[in-house]
């Protein structure tokens, strides 16, 4: 007698669904429309930062229930070496208020929420998984602002409402470019793998057509990270293929610049504008400049510790000059005219060492070190051994690398900040975990392998046991089933099924 199919929500199956799904939400999150008076730049929270919160508590409850060991040493003390500095910070902060809040967005960015995708992500499948549907956010919100760029129903550019903007607003112009950019480093990640021929020519058409909407954004920080990271991903690959594609690469943009006339004036304009901001920059390039002079003057004021969290706004004026403007105005896109005060450096580096002092700076900055070169070791080790893989690996670390990047012209805030934190949680999976030995094929590996795991660890298998790939070794990960792993287990007696 056969047993009766469970229904489709049925407990079990819910318990048999990937872990990695919850991340997978707050992405697909980021595909709501933000309200004017919050989630951008009204200072609201986005649905994306409450079920980030949510997925931090299922990774501690999957921890509690299943007895796992949480992290090993080396990912503890590169995830929490950030929280040194964050907590002096958070005490010389100008009130206790903007403390904590500070301090539970920095830890939800660098600390906690990366802590929870590493948790819960068990195999390179998962990645995949993830990586795609970045993808797709980025094609949906690059959907989005090509169609405001063609209608004239995006952010106001130089007098027309042309700024592709996607769902964010204009109070958010950075969100949409953030968005596409990260989607793009990850088609061409996916593209550079060794999946089947199908799938990589999907990838690269998604990292092309992203190209389109990553320009009508404006955004010459976005340009340069993205360049940047692909150029340092076809490069990890190899050099041949850096090479193939790069042609491939210029006679796209003649194609699509001379062809289709897809280089508009204000487009050249502003591409012109990177090589010009010594010469004769504008006045948003003169405001970072003078934020950018505030900062370091408020390190000089206090070299270790710094003013305190969220202190830039309240010490900004007493270290600015004269050049700095009232504010930067902000129109289109369905809100209407604001005028934002400027809060911030727009540099993450400059912003840390002004609010958390060289204390936090070199925290911060040297777990994202550690995170940077664990990874390259590990995707050079995937490389030289031949493994597959080598896909995720190059998402990890050129997600990495953009943010790295990125962060010498944007610091965080707003909804897109949410996947600042998982793009730091996978490079941690790739770096600290067993990102390059972990794979969803059901065949068996030694425990341990990969870059990250401890020299000398156990197998909490019994005797002759393996652990296998297809139900993720990664840290935390579960105990295979069907392996015979229980203790006694001989060699060459047949596998028992797990309870």
């Amino acid at each position: 007698m056969s047993s009766p199919v469970p229904p489709p929500w049925s407990a079990a199956r819910v318990r048999r669904l990937p872990p990695v799904l919850a991340v997978v939400a707050v992405v697909a999150l980021l595909a709501l429309p933000v309200s004017a008076d919050g989630g951008g730049g009204g200072g609201g929270a986005h649905p994306a930062d409450a079920v980030s919160a949510l997925v931090v508590l299922y990774g501690v409850l999957r921890l509690v229930r299943g007895r796992r060991r949480p992290l090993s040493r080396t990912a503890a003390v590169v995830l929490g070496l950030p929280v040194l500095g964050l907590a002096v910070a958070a005490m010389g902060a100008v009130s206790p208020g903007a403390g904590v809040t500070g301090l539970g967005r920095y830890l939800q960015v660098f600390v906690l929420v990366p802590a929870a995708v590493l948790l819960l992500v068990r195999d390179r499948g998962d990645v995949r998984l993830l990586a795609r549907s970045m993808v797709g956010l980025a094609l949906w919100q690059g959907a989005v602002g090509v169609h405001q760029y063609a209608t004239g129903t995006g952010a106001s550019y130089q007098g027309e409402q042309i700024r592709a903007v996607g769902t964010f607003g204009p109070q958010d112009v950075m969100g949409m470019a953030t968005v596409v950019s990260l989607g793009l480093v990850c088609a061409v990640g996916l593209a550079l793998g060794h999946a089947p021929a199908r799938q990589r020519a999907l990838a690269a058409g998604c990292a092309l057509a992203l190209l389109v909407p990553l320009a009508l954004s404006f955004s010459r920080g976005a340009w340069i990270a993205t360049a940047v990271t692909c150029a340092a991903q076809l490069l990890l690959a190899g050099v041949r293929r850096a090479l193939a594609v790069g042609a491939a690469a210029v006679a796209a943009g003649v194609v699509l610049v001379g062809g289709f006339g897809l280089g508009t004036a204000m487009l050249q304009e502003r591409v012109g504008s990177i090589t010009q901001v010594a010469d004769a920059p504008d006045q948003s390039v003169t405001d970072r400049y003078t934020m950018w002079e505030a900062a370091v003057g408020m390190w000089r004021e206090r070299p270790l510790t710094g003013v305190g969290l969220k202190g830039f706004p309240e010490h900004r004026d007493g270290h600015a000059s004269l050049a700095l403007s009232s504010g930067s105005e902000t129109d289109g896109a369905g809100a209407g005219y604001l005028r934002q005060p400027l809060l911030s450096p727009h540099n993450m580096y400059l912003l840390v060492l002004a609010e958390q002092g060289l204390l936090g700076l070199l925290a911060l900055a040297g777990s994202w070190l550690a995170l940077l070169v664990l990874g390259l070791s590990g995707l050079r080790a995937a490389r030289r051994t031949g493994r597959t893989g080598t896909d995720c690996g190059l998402v990890a670390c050129g997600l990495l690398v953009w943010q790295l990047t990125d962060f010498a012209y944007a610091d965080i805030g707003g909804p897109s900040t949410v996947l600042t934190a998982v793009c730091f949680g996978l490079a941690a999976w790739w770096a600290l975990g067993v990102g390059a030995g972990s794979e969803a094929t059901g065949a068996c590996a030694e425990p341990g392998a990969g870059p990250g795991a401890e020299r000398g660890a156990e197998p909490s298998a019994g005797p002759g046991a393996q652990a296998c790939r297809g139900t993720g070794t990664g840290v935390g990960a579960e105990p295979c089933r069907g392996a015979g792993t229980g203790v006694g287990t001989q060699a060459g007696s047949e596998e028992v099924p797990a309870r």
